[in-house]
Protein backbone atom coordinates (compact mmCIF):
# COMPACT_ATOMS: atom_id res chain seq x y z
CA UNK A 1 0.00 0.00 0.00
CA UNK A 2 1.72 3.58 -0.93
CA UNK A 3 1.53 6.58 0.64
CA UNK A 4 -1.80 7.98 -1.49
CA UNK A 5 -3.36 5.20 -0.55
CA UNK A 6 -3.21 5.49 3.07
CA UNK A 7 -3.78 9.25 2.57
CA UNK A 8 -7.02 8.98 0.12
CA UNK A 9 -8.60 6.43 2.86
CA UNK A 10 -7.69 8.47 5.90
CA UNK A 11 -10.16 11.56 3.55
CA UNK A 12 -12.44 9.41 2.89
CA UNK A 13 -13.23 7.87 6.45
CA UNK A 14 -12.97 11.60 7.61
CA UNK A 15 -15.52 12.57 5.15
CA UNK A 16 -19.17 12.05 5.63
CA UNK A 17 -20.09 13.64 2.68
CA UNK A 18 -17.74 10.49 0.75
CA UNK A 19 -20.63 7.99 0.65
CA UNK A 20 -23.45 8.28 -1.72
CA UNK A 21 -26.65 6.69 -0.53
CA UNK A 22 -29.29 6.76 -3.12
CA UNK A 23 -33.04 5.68 -2.43
CA UNK A 24 -34.23 2.30 -3.70
CA UNK A 25 -35.67 2.72 -7.19
CA UNK A 26 -39.82 3.08 -7.74
CA UNK A 27 -41.55 -0.01 -8.48
CA UNK A 28 -42.85 -0.17 -11.60
CA UNK A 29 -45.88 -1.17 -12.18
CA UNK A 30 -47.47 -4.30 -13.69
CA UNK A 31 -48.70 -4.64 -16.93
CA UNK A 32 -52.66 -5.37 -17.28
CA UNK A 33 -52.10 -6.61 -20.46
CA UNK A 34 -50.94 -10.51 -19.66
CA UNK A 35 -50.83 -13.31 -22.07
CA UNK A 36 -53.38 -16.52 -21.99
CA UNK A 37 -50.36 -18.76 -20.55
CA UNK A 38 -49.75 -15.86 -17.46
CA UNK A 39 -53.57 -15.82 -17.09
CA UNK A 40 -54.35 -19.21 -16.46
CA UNK A 41 -51.82 -19.65 -14.01
CA UNK A 42 -52.84 -16.52 -12.47
CA UNK A 43 -56.39 -18.21 -11.90
CA UNK A 44 -55.04 -21.73 -10.89
CA UNK A 45 -52.96 -19.67 -8.04
CA UNK A 46 -55.57 -17.40 -6.93
CA UNK A 47 -57.65 -20.03 -5.13
CA UNK A 48 -54.10 -20.87 -3.11
CA UNK A 49 -52.95 -17.60 -2.16
CA UNK A 50 -56.76 -16.75 -1.14
CA UNK A 51 -56.28 -19.80 0.88
CA UNK A 52 -52.98 -19.00 2.67
CA UNK A 53 -54.48 -15.53 3.49
CA UNK A 54 -57.06 -17.32 5.14
CA UNK A 55 -54.84 -20.04 7.21
CA UNK A 56 -52.74 -16.85 8.27
CA UNK A 57 -55.79 -15.36 9.72
CA UNK A 58 -57.17 -17.96 11.50
CA UNK A 59 -53.35 -18.68 12.70
CA UNK A 60 -53.57 -14.83 14.36
CA UNK A 61 -57.20 -15.40 15.52
CA UNK A 62 -55.79 -18.35 17.57
CA UNK A 63 -53.11 -16.43 18.90
CA UNK A 64 -53.97 -14.31 22.05
CA UNK A 65 -52.43 -11.45 22.40
CA UNK A 66 -49.71 -11.68 25.35
CA UNK A 67 -49.70 -9.80 28.32
CA UNK A 68 -46.46 -8.70 30.34
CA UNK A 69 -48.04 -9.57 34.03
CA UNK A 70 -45.33 -7.44 36.05
CA UNK A 71 -47.16 -4.04 34.28
CA UNK A 72 -50.41 -5.04 36.33
CA UNK A 73 -48.59 -6.53 39.30
CA UNK A 74 -46.00 -3.67 39.69
CA UNK A 75 -49.51 -1.38 39.32
CA UNK A 76 -51.46 -3.03 42.04
CA UNK A 77 -48.10 -2.61 44.38
CA UNK A 78 -47.94 0.88 43.48
CA UNK A 79 -51.37 1.25 45.23
CA UNK A 80 -51.04 -1.20 48.05
CA UNK A 81 -49.80 -0.74 51.85
CA UNK A 82 -46.10 -1.44 51.37
CA UNK A 83 -45.70 1.49 48.70
CA UNK A 84 -48.26 3.55 50.16
CA UNK A 85 -45.28 6.04 51.66
CA UNK A 86 -43.44 6.32 48.43
CA UNK A 87 -46.85 6.85 46.81
CA UNK A 88 -47.74 9.55 48.78
CA UNK A 89 -43.94 11.20 48.78
CA UNK A 90 -44.70 11.22 44.86
CA UNK A 91 -47.94 12.73 45.20
CA UNK A 92 -47.02 15.63 47.37
CA UNK A 93 -44.11 16.05 44.74
CA UNK A 94 -46.38 16.47 41.88
CA UNK A 95 -48.70 19.05 43.72
CA UNK A 96 -46.15 21.23 44.16
CA UNK A 97 -44.65 21.02 40.72
CA UNK A 98 -48.13 21.66 39.23
CA UNK A 99 -48.70 24.44 41.88
CA UNK A 100 -45.07 25.95 40.50
CA UNK A 101 -45.40 25.23 36.96
CA UNK A 102 -49.40 27.31 37.22
CA UNK A 103 -47.20 30.26 39.13
CA UNK A 104 -44.75 30.27 36.20
CA UNK A 105 -41.58 29.57 38.15
CA UNK A 106 -40.86 25.35 38.37
CA UNK A 107 -37.91 24.67 41.13
CA UNK A 108 -37.89 21.04 41.25
CA UNK A 109 -39.29 17.41 39.77
CA UNK A 110 -39.94 14.49 41.20
CA UNK A 111 -37.24 12.41 39.88
CA UNK A 112 -36.09 10.68 42.40
CA UNK A 113 -39.85 10.53 44.18
CA UNK A 114 -40.65 8.50 40.97
CA UNK A 115 -37.43 6.52 41.30
CA UNK A 116 -38.45 5.53 45.00
CA UNK A 117 -41.82 4.09 43.88
CA UNK A 118 -40.57 2.56 41.17
CA UNK A 119 -38.07 0.89 43.09
CA UNK A 120 -40.85 -0.26 45.50
CA UNK A 121 -42.67 -1.33 43.06
CA UNK A 122 -40.42 -3.34 41.50
CA UNK A 123 -39.10 -5.01 44.70
CA UNK A 124 -42.80 -6.07 45.88
CA UNK A 125 -43.56 -7.60 42.39
CA UNK A 126 -40.84 -9.21 42.21
CA UNK A 127 -41.87 -12.75 44.21
CA UNK A 128 -45.39 -12.70 42.98
CA UNK A 129 -44.07 -12.55 39.04
CA UNK A 130 -41.35 -15.12 39.76
CA UNK A 131 -44.46 -17.87 40.45
CA UNK A 132 -46.18 -16.66 37.48
CA UNK A 133 -43.87 -16.83 34.77
CA UNK A 134 -43.51 -20.14 33.21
Amino acid sequence: MGFWDSVTEMIEAATPWSVVEAEAPAAEPKEETATKSESKESTTSEPEAEEAEEAEEEEEEDEEEIVDPKEQLEEDCKNSAQCAPAKHHYDECVERVHQQESEGEVNEDCVEEFFHLAHCATACAAPQLWSKLK
